[in-house]
């Protein structure tokens, strides 16, 4: 497995996992018109860094990176991430998230936020646990879901200064 940074070719190679992920709207809060330019200026542009994870040719997942705030707050990221539904349990988002972290490192981030993990999703709480993070604090129901409506987010949050060697 390769993770490479995206191109605006790879980008519209991964649209379909992009587009199928925000009209679910069970864990992400793009707005589900976005036009595949407005999804690339999103998740392409506006972050420092955006990487795709391929294999054998096949777009797996992909991941942001940017500041969660600016000025005093500059020292934590922000992460996004998404992988194709083909690719699930086949720890992608782990990769993703551990080259995440690598590339905040070098990017002079000290820590990371997840800013809204929907709390049904189960999966991902569960990952980023694993992988280090705490859920700092709870927003009651700040997700309209669309089968579930209104569902609670967490504040997931990493110190990452010091924990790679």
């Amino acid at each position: 497995m390769n993770i490479i940074p995206i191109t605006p070719v790879l980008f519209s190679q991964f649209w379909p996992t992009f587009v199928a992920i925000i009209q679910a709207e069970e864990t992400y809060a793009f707005d589900a018109r976005l036009t595949e330019q407005q999804g690339y200026e999103l998740w392409c542009l506006l972050p420092a860094e955006t990487y795709v994870l391929v294999e054998d040719g096949e777009l797996l997942g992909s991941y942001y990176i940017k500041p969660n705030a600016s000025g005093p707050g500059e020292h934590v990221c922000n992460c996004g991430y998404m992988v194709a539904a083909a690719a699930r349990g086949k720890g992608v988002a782990q990769r993703l998230c551990l080259h995440s972290q690598q590339r905040a490192l070098a990017l002079g981030f000290k820590a990371m936020q997840f800013n809204a993990v929907v709390f049904t999703n189960t999966v991902a709480v569960g990952l980023w646990q694993k992988l280090g993070f705490e859920a700092v604090g709870r927003v009651p129901k700040a997700y309209r879901h669309k089968r579930l409506g209104l569902v609670d987010t967490l504040v997931m949050y990493k110190w990452l200064e010091g924990c790679w060697a």
